[in-house]
């Protein structure tokens, strides 16, 4: 997860997006059945036909192996997209379970002689290691075709390095989102935020009526990540938070120390967290969201702030979302509301006819209608059909991220280097896990945090 050379996330405003994003999540937003359409799964063996919008070689006897660190709901979802195209080329694809960070668990497959042919890499900068260490190999013409068909620029230019395109952004996230339990609200006459001083506000509304405000996965370092860049980029700023992602100012500047100041107003109340702080570093996101959405209506806490894929762990429990689980936009700590994507990259590892045709094929519409049905899933593809998504609620959430065009961040620990931005128990997370446990020292905070930058950085 090594700094990318994109230049795409420097001196861009967000506020477009911001704008977009908060009128797409509308107050009240209700859920809609799943729409009878067609993901157009025909069989389509070297010719497009009428059911696909993508052309696909005759792979009969080829077999494939495709890594993700993904599991459970999202893992078993993509296995359905994997089957589509085996369905369409003949190719046997095998999905291979791995494990965080990706890169490392890469390193030991090719050390070992035995790489996938393609990889899903979450970060811009795994990408960018993958290529400085010659493993990742670059799209071909189909594959970057139906790249620029489907894909904004700014998507498309995440996934180069020097000039050269690696990787198809298959799967996005919506970053800037608080899920709440509705039931907890009403009774509480708690109401949608949409500044930082209005959230501190809802959360004092609801813990007066006998609920722990906020759910938090502080077990899962990366959630806790996300919380500061949401804060940082609303504060301040695109400008100073490209700067920060390249470790261009030191995480000793007094914006980083307002960023953190502000964070503490939450992490340091703890009868706001579900567990209090020791709770929350114990908590692993996928149960920070379950229990906000089960015990009726004295859940263990009545928000949870994560991405669209929270949809994927309320799935989980026997809230609906739209009606039982709602979502607003991360209330604005600054000037703007935050916009914080993610995302995950199909990379080639072993270059092959095979393998380029599973690039071209996830650059499609096809494949990612395929994932949109089942929910949980928000692809940055320009030409999937909103219809796919499974309801309303996720509709929006992508109808804003495609309107946003190139006006987005993309995270920033996914932007640092790995001992930085993506190991557990190391660097950022482990920092910031310790923050959580003393949000009062915030100078002590932001002095390890620029030691560990520094170190990880190397400037």
């Amino acid at each position: 997860m090594r700094r990318t050379s994109s230049t795409i996330r420097t001196r861009r405003t967000v506020k477009a997006a911001a704008t977009l994003l908060a009128g797409a999540l509308a107050l009240s937003l209700t859920a809609c059945g799943d729409d009878d359409k067609s993901s157009g799964n025909g069989s389509a063996t070297g010719t497009e036909d009428s059911g696909s919008t993508v052309t696909l070689p005759e792979l009969n006897g080829t077999t494939l192996e495709v890594a993700a660190v993904w599991t459970g709901t999202e893992q078993a979802n993509f296995k359905k997209v994997l089957a589509e195209f085996e369905k369409r080329t003949g190719a046997k694809v095998t999905f291979v379970p791995a494990q965080d960070p990706i890169i490392n668990f890469l390193g030991s497959k090719i050390a070992g002689g035995a790489p996938p042919d393609v990889a899903m890499l979450p970060q811009p900068g795994a990408i960018k290691q993958a290529v400085d260490k010659g493993w990742a190999k670059p799209l071909g013409g189909d594959a970057t075709k139906e790249l620029q068909k489907n894909y904004a620029q700014g998507w498309q230019d995440i996934g180069k390095v020097d000039g050269k395109q690696y990787g198809v952004y298959y799967k996005a996230a919506n970053k800037s989102l608080i899920w709440y339990n509705a039931q907890v609200f009403e009774n509480a006459g708690a109401s949608e935020p949409k500044t930082w001083d209005e959230l501190l506000d809802t959360a004092q509304t609801v813990s007066d009526s006998g609920v722990t405000p906020f759910s938090v996965g502080g077990a899962d370092g990366w959630t806790l990540t996300d919380w500061f860049e949401n804060v940082y980029l609303s504060q301040a700023g695109p400008e100073k938070y490209d700067q920060l992602a390249q470790h261009e100012i030191k995480w000793t500047d007094p914006s980083v120390k307002e960023a953190l100041t502000t964070l503490a107003q939450i992490w340091g109340k703890t009868d706001w967290i579900a567990g209090g702080a020791n709770g929350a570093l114990q908590t692993e996101f996928p149960a920070s969201v379950t229990q906000t959405f089960t015990g009726g209506d004295q859940p263990k806490a009545g928000m949870v702030y994560e991405g669209d894929f929270v949809q994927v762990n309320i799935a989980d429990t026997k809230a609906k979302v739209g009606t039982d689980a709602k979502v607003f936009p991360f209330p604005k700590a600054g000037d703007t509301a935050p916009v914080v994507s993610g995302g995950d990259a199909a990379v080639i590892l072993k270059d092959s006819k095979g393998a380029q045709a599973l690039a071209t094929f996830l650059a499609s519409p096809d494949a990612a209608e395929i994932q949109a049905e089942l929910g949980g899933y928000l692809s940055p593809n320009k030409n999937v059909d909103i219809s796919a998504y499974p309801n309303e609620v996720q509709r929006r959430i992508a109808k804003a991220l495609i309107a946003a065009g190139d006006d987005f961040r993309f995270d920033m620990s996914d932007q640092a280097p790995q001992a930085f931005g993506g190991t557990p128990g190391k660097g950022e997370w482990k920092d910031l896990q310790d923050f959580l446990k003393n949000p009062s020292d915030v100078a002590g905070i932001q002095k390890k945090l620029e030691s560990d930058a520094s170190a990880a950085y190397g400037n």
